[in-house]
This record gives C-alpha cells, structure tokens and sequence, in this order.
C-alpha cells in the first residue's frame, strides 16, 4: 500500500500527527476506535467521507513504525 497518498503528515494540521490525507482525521483516533472494537464499516459510518483504504492505511502506518521500533519487554514487578 501507498501510504503517500492515504497518510499525510503536515505541521500545520493537528499539530503534525499523521491524518488521513485530505482530513483533520488523526491516524491515532483511527487506530482508538478498531482497539474499542468499532469495524471498519462502523467507522465508515462515523466518517463517510473516507474509504476503507483509509482506515487499512492507519494501520499498515502503525505496523511499519512498530515495525521499525526497538521494543524492550515488559518487566512485572
């Protein structure tokens, strides 16, 4: 997937966090709703004015950062 032409980041535009190009619509309210268990088509609703692409977007965004990331374990007391 593109993500050029799905994910903008634009300092003038919700203070530089990643948006659906073309919107406000941060990538992180995106990935917030799918983690309280919304479906696409769910959030299609909420936002008509974005494609499924968009919301596919937000998350190969998340996976390609998480993927670049180096991850220490969680330590349990």
């Amino acid at each position: 997937m593109d993500l050029e032409k799905r994910i903008s980041i634009d300092p003038e535009i919700q203070h530089g966090k990643p948006c659906i190009r073309g919107t406000r619509i941060p990538v992180y309210i995106i990935l917030e709703m799918l983690e309280h268990g919304l479906t696409i088509p769910e959030i299609l609703e909420e936002y008509p004015h974005i494609k499924e692409d968009d919301v596919k977007a937000c998350i190969a965004f998340a996976r390609q950062f998480v993927e670049g990331e180096e991850i220490s374990p969680f330590v349990t007391p």
